[in-house]
């Protein structure tokens, strides 16, 4: 494929939006963006340094502290974000950043600074992208937009297995309560709430494996390509 285009997946949390969006950038050749990790990054430098978000006043000068970038694993070659040249991939999936983050990326300085830097990234194209407002707010023109869903109970179950192995004590209830608080958090905050875009295509992949739902979106990107 000659012609690069933008690539937007929005969705509910835990319906498998990186994993797609990972994996079609890969087939692809595409730069991969996690904007959820993102804003992870910037709830755990709010946790680690105190800031009280609740205080909206403080936010500007916070965020003139935090430097966010991709990098590619070199074992791995896996994209990961680093937060003031910290690889902070695997500590921003712990559960006190996940009760957090639809809490601090509601507030609006927070918006604007992530948006600005997903907007810059995309500017050559050649991206897949995924989030909570990328085919609405972001890239509102991106060729292709997804919007993932899947059943209430596929998606605490995927969620509670990948919690479980970091941390033995977890519950499936603690699991279903967090994606509850997240889905309502971001479906009704002020600033960008979750809204399905209206040209989005939607990919619910509750029966749907991991091969099944990429070589559906990679019909979805062809079908982009050629329009």
């Amino acid at each position: 494929m000659k012609k690069k285009i933008i690539v937007a997946i929005d969705g509910w949390s835990s319906c498998g939006k990186s994993t797609l969006a990972r994996a079609l950038a890969k087939q692809l050749g595409y730069i991969y963006v996690d904007s959820g990790a993102m804003y992870r990054a910037i709830t755990l430098y709010f946790l680690r340094e105190h800031i009280d978000w609740t205080n909206e006043t403080l936010i500007p000068a916070a965020l003139e502290d935090i430097e966010l970038d991709f990098r590619p694993n070199e074992n791995t070659g896996e994209i990961e974000i680093y937060l003031n040249d910290e690889n902070v991939e695997y500590l921003i999936r712990d559960l006190i950043v996940a009760e957090k983050v639809s809490e601090i990326a509601a507030i609006k300085d927070v918006r604007a600074f992530a948006v600005e830097q997903q907007q810059k990234m995309g500017k050559k194209k050649g991206i897949v992208m995924d989030g909570r407002d990328i085919g609405t707010v972001v890239f509102p023109r991106a060729e292709l937009k997804i919007f993932m869903t899947a059943d209430n109970a596929v998606r605490v179950e995927r969620r509670f297995k990948e919690l479980v192995e970091k941390n033995p004590n977890i519950s499936v209830e603690e699991v279903a309560e967090n994606i509850q608080m997240r889905d309502y958090i971001d479906a009704n905050r002020e600033i960008s709430p979750l809204r399905q875009a209206k040209d989005a295509i939607v990919l619910d992949n509750t029966n749907l494996t991991q091969d099944e739902q990429l070589k559906k979106a990679l019909k979805l990107v062809k079908g982009a390509v050629v329009a």
